[in-house]
């Protein structure tokens, strides 16, 4: 295990991928294996120092903020199994969910369902709650069989749901607040073909026939330009093939250059120039055209994103999205905000994951976005207002002002997550100001 330390000084940083969250830290251990997880966790305790576990730093939110030490998990990223028959694949967690997905593909198989980047590491993403779109399936840590955790003890503990299943459930999505986990078995299933289809719609036009779209697709979302009427509509569906992949000169010049490079740049001049931003967005709306594509499912789920932004989203019962969005459409019209990144609307069934945004209830989210240098304050307040009154829970990753009041009153398992936690973690090891503001002190 490597460790960076001075003794008696914070002299270590860190920064997440968004650059809103950052931490001085007293030491930062990079361990090797469980057992060096396991004895960092063991030290950091003896000497009275808090302990938080990083990945990739994708959350927006203080998850990972500590001033004791701070647990890279970068060397934390072997593949332990692969059964092809079950489907069963055990892979330690701090592989990025990018690698994770070609290490699949080699072995024949593919997770149900994706988020849309695969930038996070598998523990990160099980972590917080990461979930894709779907009719029937997005949530990833619903794929999740079994968990291998280092308590704040120093234990190492395998949990499924047949072996200490309330602690699995906790750790399952547990925001870093039960332990460090260092292994993650997830169901898997064989490699498959998804077809894509992206269209430009008009945003009334997705509102109208938004329950259609739901229940005809898979997997269906859209992005609304804010100040237009223009949304970009995408499906996905599975099909027997044979794959037709975009070709790579397409796909650079409508993926990487016009969603990226060339889209961040006119971010920079709304920036600039915010009465600008409604002409802007009309033109970004016209930029992509239709396009059809059948490809591998983790290469039709994920898109590259990289300009950087704030985010917040809100899961709400999915039969509050249309109201809530003509409700956010006339919020930015009374305000006079000006915001350039899209708002992206996507699904998920309801499932019994103690803290999945999707536990009990088919759930719509809503993520709101800023552009990085620019202020989320009142357009986040404001959406977030509306957010709430249509009961949303928001995702435990990104922005968001709600205590663990509201989640008390928002999750039915709230108590029996608190409990887990109590045992788990009683002198609050794995605690900072963010999980004691989400989960009580």
């Amino acid at each position: 295990m490597t460790t960076d330390a001075i003794p008696g000084t914070p002299t270590r940083s860190w920064t997440n991928w968004a650059g809103n969250q950052s931490a001085r830290v007293r030491r930062i251990a990079a361990p090797s294996s469980t057992q060096e997880v396991a004895a960092a966790v063991r030290d950091a305790a003896a000497q009275g120092l808090a302990v938080k576990p990083v990945g990739s730093g994708h959350s927006f939110t203080p998850a990972a903020v500590t001033d004791g030490v701070l647990i890279r998990l970068d060397h934390l990223t072997r593949l332990r199994s692969a059964d092809k028959a079950s489907g069963l694949v055990t892979v330690e967690a701090g592989m990025g969910l990018w690698r994770f997905n070609e290490l699949l593909a080699e072995q024949g198989l593919a997770l149900t369902n994706m988020g849309d980047i695969q930038a996070q590491t598998v523990s990160g993403a099980i972590g917080t709650g990461t979930h894709g779109t779907g009719r029937s399936s997005a949530s990833i840590a619903a794929q999740v069989a079994g968990l291998e955790i280092v308590l704040a003890d120093g234990s190492v503990v395998a949990c499924s749901a047949s072996e200490h299943p309330e602690l699995f459930e906790a750790a399952r999505i547990g925001v870093g607040a039960i332990g460090v986990i260092t292994a993650v078995t997830f169901r898997t299933e064989p490699t498959f073909l998804l077809a894509a289809r992206e269209e430009p719609m008009r945003f009334d036009a997705v509102l109208e026939s938004f329950d259609d779209l739901w229940r005809d697709n898979e997997h269906f979302e859209f992005w609304w330009y804010p100040h237009t009427t223009g949304t970009t509509v995408k499906r996905n569906n599975r099909t027997d093939g044979p794959a037709a992949p975009l070709p790579r000169a397409r796909e650079w010049f409508e993926d990487e250059f016009l969603a990226n490079t060339f889209f961040a740049g006119v971010c920079r001049v709304g920036r600039a120039a915010p009465r600008a931003i409604p002409t802007i967005n009309r033109m970004a709306a016209k930029a992509l055209s239709a396009r059809s594509y059948v490809d591998r499912s983790d290469k039709v789920f994920t898109s590259p994103r990289r300009f950087k932004f704030l985010e917040m989203e809100y899961a709400l019962p999915r039969e509050a999205a249309v109201p809530a969005l003509r409700e956010v459409r006339q919020m930015l019209k009374d305000a006079g905000l000006r915001i350039s990144v899209p708002i992206e609307v996507r699904t998920a069934p309801a499932d019994d994951l103690w803290l999945s945004t999707a536990h009990g209830r088919d759930t719509a989210y809503v993520a709101f976005h800023m552009f990085e240098g620019s202020s989320p304050l009142e357009y986040f307040e404001d959406a977030e207002a509306i957010m709430v009154a249509y009961d949303g829970r928001p995702h435990w990753g990104k922005l968001h002002t709600r205590d663990h009041e509201y989640f008390a009153s928002a999750y039915p398992r709230f108590a029996d997550f608190l409990t887990v936690r109590e045992k788990a973690d009683p002198d609050r090891l794995f605690a900072n100001d963010y999980t004691r503001r989400i989960f009580g002190s």
